[in-house]
């Protein structure tokens, strides 16, 4: 049997008549550009995300660039983030100028830690008039511990943008109600890369905000800082959606609820059936349906990649999500940062692998990759 990580045509087969036409309306239009799709979009995803405003743009890294450049984020500036996550997370800060901090991650649920972030600004008091942002990551699609982090960012008056690339549709339990992930800070960033829960057929992404004033500045930004067309108040970029990728997600939105169950339904079928000594299957943190488990990742005890090998030999598709740490990379050395400066990030990037996950996943694929698993374990 074949298990691959992620099987997009098994989706495509249940949409695609409706993505080609959706597409058609694109080409026929001839509005490449911008337009009413990338608008209709824009709308509906603040909707879905319990935001007030949305702006599309062309990826999920852009989306974090440009929420950092609204906040006016620049040399000489800290932004505090986990070394725990996609690259983009922190190259964004680096990009702008800015200095990335990292705090270490709960060893349960990878997401960003509030006692380490805590523990930061106890004893980093003579950067904290420089910190400018915090970036707590949604990861693997379950809401970092978010009441904490804006109580601690509150405290300091800085502000909170979400990175929740992985975390569309996922929700968190505020003390205030429960809150969906891109909604509760300053600014939510999302991604809809492929390979994403809610993916495009390229690349895609989008910031929501409760604030008038920052939406219209990313507005602003995305479009080389022009309103009107030629008048530039700002230097911005080309960070514009594509109105074909606009098009493709407005047939997938409505599917999304639905996909995010199938993948908890799969996620609860792995957890009944990986009782296995040394495996230590995800943390549900709150609620099951809570977490749109954009990965299904489980922690090995020991030898991680011989397993890996071992599964990859059997044609079961799995990935490292993420190997190397930003401490230890190479392009992160003028920081100072030091092996063992984040126990949990490099445990986790030394034990931690991604099994099949995705919705179309069906029960002997699933049990496949079980058994294979255990006689990996047992080998």
């Amino acid at each position: 049997m074949k298990v691959p990580l992620l099987d997009l045509k098994a989706q495509l087969q249940t949409i695609k008549k409706d993505v080609k036409n959706a597409v058609d309306e694109v080409i026929d239009s001839t509005q490449y550009i911008m337009g009413p799709k990338v608008a209709e979009l824009e709308e509906q995803i603040a909707e879905y995300a319990g935001a007030e405003y949305a702006t599309g743009v062309s990826s999920g890294t852009d989306a974090l660039l440009i929420s950092l450049m609204a906040l006016d984020i620049g040399p000489g500036d800290i932004v505090i983030t986990t070394p725990f996550s996609f690259f983009s997370t922190a190259g964004v800060i680096a990009r702008l100028g800015a200095t990335p901090a990292f705090v270490d991650i709960d060893p349960d649920t990878y997401n960003l830690s509030p006692a380490a972030l805590r523990k930061w600004f106890g004893s980093e008091t003579e950067k904290q008039n420089r910190v400018k942002a915090i970036i707590p990551v949604h990861l693997y699609g379950q809401c970092a511990d978010m009441d904490p982090i804006l109580e601690i960012a509150g405290r300091f008056g800085i502000p909170v943008v979400e990175d929740a690339a992985q975390a569309i549709g996922a929700r968190y339990p505020s003390k205030t109600g429960t809150k969906k992930a891109g909604a509760m800070g300053t600014m939510g960033c999302f991604s809809f890369f492929p390979s994403k829960n809610l993916g495009a057929m390229g690349d895609g992404g989008m910031v929501v905000t409760n604030d008038a004033r920052i939406d219209e500045k990313l507005k602003k930004f995305r479009n080389h800082g022009a309103k009107p067309k030629y008048y530039h108040a700002l230097i911005g970029g080309n960070f514009r959606l594509d109105p074909i990728q606009a098009a493709i997600l407005l047939v997938k939105l409505p599917h999304l609820d639905k996909w995010h169950s199938m993948r908890q339904e799969n996620a609860a079928c792995y957890d009944e059936k990986l009782g296995i000594k040394g495996v230590k299957t995800p943390v549900v943190a709150y609620k099951r349906e809570y977490h749109i488990y954009n990965q299904y990742v489980i922690s090995v005890m020991e030898q991680r990649d011989e397993l890996k090998n071992f599964l990859t030999e059997n044609n079961i598709g799995t990935e490292i999500y993420y190997p190397v740490p930003f401490h230890k990379q190479e392009c992160f050395k003028y920081l100072g940062y030091q092996p063992g400066d984040f126990p949990d990030s490099e445990y986790a990037a030394t034990h931690t692998i991604a099994l099949p996950i995705y919705p179309e996943l069906t029960t002997e694929m699933q049990d496949y990759v079980v058994e294979k698993l255990v006689r990996g374990k047992s080998a």
